[in-house]
Parts: C-alpha cells; structure tokens; sequence
C-alpha cells in the first residue's frame, strides 16, 4: 500500500458552476479536518494570475470537464494529480460528484485507491518548417475546415508512411480519454480511457469508405493541409484553444511525454459512466 503524501492541495473553483466557490469552502474545512492545507483559485472565463502549482501536491478542480481539460494542459509537465469533482452537467470524465469526492480522496490519501494515469497528446503546427503552436491535449485534436459544410482535403501520414488522403470536414485526432467526446459524436469507437491507444476518426467523409482508425499510442502522426478550396482550415485543441491554418501546413500529433493522473473512483466507474450517461445499457432481453 503506497500512502500518497499530501500537504497541499489547491482547490481549482470554476465559478461559473453551480456554487463552486461553496464547495471550496466546504472542502477546505474536510481537507483542515485531514492536517492538508489548502487554498481556493477562484475564476470566472478564461483563468488570470494562477498561483505557483508546482507548490502544491494535488489539484481538486471543481466544475466540468472543460475545467478539468483546462487545468489538465496547464499542469501536464508537473506531474501534479488531478481530483476532478463534477460541478456541471455530463461530467463524463470528472467522475467524481461534490458528495463521492472527498470518499474517493481519503481511499487516495491511504494508498487504496491507484490513480489512472491518461495519455495525452502533443500537438504541434508547422507551416514551411516555422513553428505555429505546439499544445497538449487530454480529448483530442481537431484538423477541420472554418466554415460550416465545407470540406477539406487532408493528407495522413502515420509513422512515416503515407497513408491516404480525406476529403472531409475534417480529422479528430483523440485520446482514449477523449474518445468518448467528439470522436464518438462523430461515430466513432469507445476506448478505455486507459488503453495506450489514439483514435483518428474523419468527419463527415465524402466517401463512406473512409473509417475511424485506431493506433497505439507510440505512432507518429501527420496530418498536413492539402487543399482548401471555399475554406480556411483550423486547428482546435480540446475544444478550447484554437489556431488558423492554410494550405501547405502541417500538424504532427505523438503522445505527450508526460500523462494526466487522475485521481477517480475505481476502474467500474467508466462502464458505470458508459450506461448512466450515455445510455449504453444493452438489451436485457437478449
């Protein structure tokens, strides 16, 4: 039993969700209980003047996924964990509720629960060889066209080796964690969100033959602008960050060195998810 060893935790409170900053109060006063300190980085939009974090031993984002995907970027080369406490509506991935997460916490703190370690993606946009950006992302990325219906032509190249090109409205690019978001919106598989694996999924293909692809996680992908045509294209990183793109650019897609640990209820907490949330039951008569 491997007793994790935590002295403070900051409290990451989206106050757009309901009563986040309540629930940071009412943590505080649990973790006070526990000799953890703590302290509150409330925020409203886009977060400004974040606190030192690699001072702390654990985040507890309080709000939804999108906050939990936000702070996830933001703390992935420091390796801090990550207690996500759903303060919003679907909160697949934020799988802990503002009255399970301080029961999930404890069995963390006492070495019984093992955290899930999430691969995450590099993302890094060139165009002639000049860096555009370069981004991490714990869903996906997203290679599409700007406008509403237009398609784009992309060329895919895996490890190396030409793969095809797509006429579509675009490329996800997701994560196991993220293959639960758009990739499956978009027809796309399931994945365990612990599987070393991505998922390259084309949206709205003009050829049905065009089909989601699922690789390891230690592939090598390409992804390059090749026409454009009535459209501009785009990059969008977990929904959130987004980066204009021309014809001629390219994105390269590899797993992040570093992973996303999340500190959630057991490993029966995604299949629970799959049936409550998103309706996957089966058929009780079969």
């Amino acid at each position: 039993m491997i007793v994790a060893h935590v002295n403070k935790v900051l409290l990451f409170a989206n106050k757009s969700k309901d009563d986040a900053e309540g629930e940071a109060r009412n943590a505080q006063k649990l973790l006070v209980g526990m000799g953890v300190q703590s302290s509150v980085f409330s925020f409203e939009g886009v977060p400004v003047g974040l606190p030192d974090l690699a001072e702390f031993d654990l985040i507890i984002s309080l709000g939804g996924d999108g906050t939990l995907l936000y702070i996830s970027r933001i703390v992935n080369k420091l390796d801090i964990p990550i207690l996500p406490v759903n303060l919003g509506t679907l909160g697949f991935i934020a799988a802990n509720t503002r009255f399970s997460w301080f029961d999930t916490f404890k069995k963390w703190h006492e070495g019984t629960l093992q955290p899930s370690r999430r691969t995450m993606l590099e993302i890094t946009a060139l165009r002639h060889g000049t860096l555009l950006g370069r981004y991490t992302a714990l869903n996906d990325g997203v290679v599409s066209s700007q406008g509403i219906s237009k398609m784009i032509r992309l060329c895919l190249t895996v490890n190396n080796d030409c793969f095809g090109f797509y006429r579509a409205d675009g490329l996800i690019i997701a994560t196991p964690t993220g293959s639960t978001a758009y990739n499956l919106a978009a027809g796309g598989p399931a994945l365990h969100p612990e599987m070393p694996a991505m998922v390259i999924n084309p949206i709205c293909p003009f050829t049905l033959a065009s089909r989601p692809l699922v690789l390891p996680s230690s592939a090598s992908v390409l992804v390059e602008i090749s026409e454009t045509r009535r459209s501009g294209a785009m990059l969008t990183v977990d929904g959130q960050e987004t980066l204009n793109l021309q014809q001629g650019d390219e994105v390269r897609f590899q797993r992040a060195e570093n992973d996303t640990v999340l500190v959630v209820p057991p490993e029966n907490g995604f299949f629970t998810a799959l049936r409550s949330k998103l309706g996957w039951s089966g058929d009780s008569h079969a």
